[in-house]
């Protein structure tokens, strides 16, 4: 899609963990951003926790010493905006984790999203000839939580009509600033290749990190889970959304 907005960030999105939950809609709605609605899955209200890599991060253009590789895990949501013309599908990011401080401060300040920084580590393990497991740790009250999968080694394109063409067909992104205001932006990259996954592990502090709400929803067996390949990415400079008040007449 054409834009005239120029990129802040580019880098490479890589091996990305994807597990898959049904929540009811009611727990999303905190987060929701104004002028979106939460897009549906055949009914259903999905929430992805996602670890993968960071590679080759430039910030406007400039990579930043020890701030070029590295993890990222964080939970998200899907919604779509109506622009007028056409339905822009975006990610809205409940909480996303990387192991750099800067990051979070020019993420939070800029983009208005929710990182924090924690101590973060990942391994790439082969394990016989047809797999290879990914797994994402991070560092919580001394505790190493863990997000990962055990991953056919055979990539196949990502079939059409499918819950990972729609947990996939989302490129923008969507933060809530008030009430009435919302930031967009828009992420650029290819079409990815998927692998199934054997099994899987999320081992984590689901009532520290996400709150009460998401406890049930992320303690059982989820929707789906599949790996992703990844590319190179381009996130383009954000704008706002603003939704006009509706004023007692």
């Amino acid at each position: 899609m054409a834009t005239s907005k120029s990129r802040f960030l580019t880098a490479q999105w890589r091996n990305l963990v994807m597990l898959n939950y049904e929540v009811d809609p009611e727990i999303l709605k905190p987060y929701l951003p104004a002028a979106t609605e939460i897009d549906l899955w055949q009914g259903k209200a999905l929430v992805s926790m996602v670890g993968f890599m960071f590679k080759d991060t430039h910030v406007l253009g400039i990579k930043w010493p020890f701030h070029v590789n590295f993890e990222e895990v964080n939970l998200r949501f899907y919604v779509r905006h109506f622009d007028g013309k056409q339905w822009k599908r975006g990610a809205v990011f409940i909480s996303e984790i990387v192991p750099k401080s800067m990051i979070v401060l020019i993420a939070n300040n800029l983009y208005k999203e929710h990182y924090r920084s924690l101590p973060m580590r990942h391994s790439v393990t082969k394990e016989g000839a047809n797999h290879t497991r990914f797994l994402y740790e991070w560092k919580l009250k001394g505790v190493w939580n863990k997000l990962g999968a055990t991953v056919r080694n055979s990539l196949t394109p990502i079939e059409a009509g499918s819950s990972e063409e729609f947990i996939f067909d989302h490129y923008w992104g969507y933060n809530r600033l008030t009430d009435y205001k919302t930031m967009q932006y828009e992420v650029e990259h290819i079409a990815w290749q998927i692998a199934g996954v054997k099994d899987f592990v999320f081992e984590a502090d689901i009532k520290e990190l996400y709150g009460d709400a998401f406890v049930p929803y992320l303690s059982v067996k989820p929707f789906s889970a599949f790996w992703a390949n990844g590319s190179e990415i381009a996130v383009r400079i954000a704008d706002k959304l603003l939704l006009d008040p509706v004023l007692p007449g």
